[in-house]
């Protein structure tokens, strides 16, 4: 059985989908990794992966459309463009079954159980874990709201959710911002609706999926036999490496997770010559520790 995976990037970032792909193969099983790449024509060669151009899927309306709008934001089209990939792939390639993945995933351990779900459930959504503790640290309950209940950085879908995969690119097509007054999140905060609008979505409990910084204090990490589990119980499955999740890495803050980072790294290095350290490691923008600042001290005179 070959497990069908997607994911977009420009060509800045295509060492990362290496990267995936190598972790991906680690895991044993046949799979085949799609990927857009959305600013460039070249066509790529690498193992398990099949590429694709915007002149691949621009036939579709809503692709034409999205592709339109945002040209000239590549995050934008990234973000937009992922139902309208999923949604291709599953009517244009005879798959069944497939797996949306931020290109900053990393594999450590089996993941065929996720497929095996999709046999049943027509759509996969995995749990940001924020904090939702209503009397100590509130920005993470208030996250929940702003940001979005789910991490679109992993999607998964069968055959029987194209209508809602439609759905989805008709937002990304209306709005895709940062907007806390409309309640929208780019492509994420829509997902919040899915659960409701697809009837057997699943929203996955395994807490070893899309392990990240901002889940640290909800997914306990432990060691147990030498092993690192979370909540004691959970092998770790992926692991999503953006900016806040090296960044406590890094820090201490999560430093249980550093010998994973470190074989992140290591991937990394293998397909991006001179790999500098501002390359995946950002701290945090002043501009967000002001917002923090400021959302402390409104808090503060509310109470």
């Amino acid at each position: 059985m070959i497990h069908q995976f997607c994911t977009i990037t420009t060509l800045s970032h295509l060492y990362k989908v290496y990267a995936l792909a190598e972790s991906l193969k680690n895991q044993g099983h046949g799979f085949l990794l799609n990927v857009l790449v959305i600013d460039d024509n070249t066509d790529y060669n690498f193992e398990n992966c099949r590429f694709f151009k915007l002149s691949d899927i621009e036939a579709q309306q809503s692709a034409k459309e999205i592709i339109s709008k945002y040209r000239r934001n590549k995050d934008k089209l990234r973000w937009s463009l992922k139902p309208v990939l999923m949604k291709y792939l599953l009517t244009q390639t005879g798959n069944e079954r497939l797996i949306y993945l931020d290109n900053d995933l990393y594999f450590f351990s089996d993941y065929a159980f996720l497929f095996g779900l999709l046999n049943t459930h027509s759509f996969l959504l995995t749990p940001h874990y924020y904090q939702n503790d209503p009397n100590q640290n509130q920005n993470w309950l208030e996250a929940n709201f702003r940001i979005g209940l789910y991490n679109a950085g992993f999607v998964g879908a069968n055959k029987t959710a194209l209508n809602t995969l439609q759905w989805w690119a008709d937002c990304c097509l209306y709005r895709c911002e940062k907007n806390s007054f409309r309640g929208m999140f780019d492509d994420q905060k829509y997902l919040d609706i899915v659960p409701i609008i697809e009837p057997t979505a699943l929203i996955l409990r395994h807490k070893g999926c899309n392990v990240a910084g901002w889940n640290a204090v909800i997914c306990r990490r432990e060691i147990v036999d030498h092993r690192v589990l979370i909540d004691g119980k959970y092998d770790i499955v992926f692991i999503h490496f953006n900016e806040n999740t090296i960044r406590e890495i890094v820090k201490g803050s999560d430093g249980i997770l550093f010998n994973y980072y470190r074989t992140y790294i290591e991937t990394l290095k293998h397909y991006r010559d001179n790999l500098k350290k501002k390359e995946f490691y950002f701290d945090r923008r002043f501009s967000d520790r002001l917002k923090l600042s400021l959302w402390k001290v409104l808090t503060r005179l509310e109470v």
